[in-house]
Parts: C-alpha cells; sequence; structure tokens
C-alpha cells in the first residue's frame, strides 16, 4: 500500500495507562512498521511518564499551548511548532504547569515496545528510573 491515511474525526483516543493522559497512537492505527507516532494532549496539571530509550530517538513538536519538558534535569519551555530531538537515553518527561492544555506530536524510530503492561520488571527499572508515575518537581 502506498501511504494509509486517518481522519481525524476516526482517530482513537484513550487514556495512558499510567499517567491517564489522553492520547493516539497514529503509528498503530496506520500501521507503520518503522516508526512511533502519537499525540498526547496534556491538560493543566499532568505529565507524560519519565522515561528514556534502549534505542529510540524520540522528536517532540509542540502544536498547541505552551509546553514544558525535563530533560536529564534541565527544563525547557517550548512554543507552538518548536521541535526538541532527543537521544534515547536521556531521561525525559513532558509536564504541563499552566492553565491551557498542550498537544504534542511525538514522533520515535527505531519503534520500541512502549506499553508499560506488557513489559517486564527489568525492562520497567531501566526505561522508568523513577518508577512509571514519576511526577517532575513543578507538579508534585
Amino acid at each position: 500500500m502506498p501511504f494509509r491515511l486517518l481522519r481525524a474525526g476516526d482517530a482513537f483516543w484513550r487514556r495512558s495507562n499510567q499517567m491517564k493522559v489522553l492520547n493516539t497512537d497514529l503509528g498503530k492505527q496506520l500501521e507503520a512498521s518503522a516508526l512511533g507516532a502519537r499525540l498526547w494532549r496534556l491538560e493543566p496539571g499532568q505529565a507524560s511518564t519519565k522515561h528514556r530509550h534502549a534505542t529510540q530517538e524520540e522528536l517532540y513538536v509542540l502544536l498547541e499551548g505552551e509546553g514544558r519538558v525535563r530533560i536529564d534535569g534541565e527544563s525547557l519551555t517550548l512554543a507552538p511548532l518548536d521541535a526538541l530531538l532527543v537521544g534515547p537515553e536521556s531521561v525525559r518527561q513532558l509536564f504541563n504547569d499552566g492553565e491551557a492544555d498542550q498537544l504534542w506530536l511525538v514522533v520515535g524510530a527505531p519503534p520500541e515496545l512502549a506499553n508499560t503492561l506488557e513489559m517486564s520488571e527489568e525492562q520497567l527499572r531501566e526505561l522508568y528510573p523513577d518508577g512509571p508515575q514519576a511526577l517532575p518537581p513543578e507538579l508534585s
């Protein structure tokens, strides 16, 4: 198949297992084989999981709102359409300590296991050094 189209109204959105952040797995729904891609909508007071990857680079693009991210202890603020590339070994976490929603596009390659419910205890310890529900200091 030369292309696949997922209409916005057909995307399946759900709350993440650990942090309960609304997201849609674009890569899975489009049957991507060489990358992962999701949209994440962080409401005020929410954060993504604090994590790293074994081999996957991730590209973060803020689509809406003022975005906040912590990478290896350094806090960054992004404006709409700012893009950030994070290497696999760096610990990263999106968070919303503002008053409006944030919408992020996150694309990663090569694809890795993303469902914490399918990971071994060893994988969880390696990828989530502070546990899969750790909050950043700004929200603690």
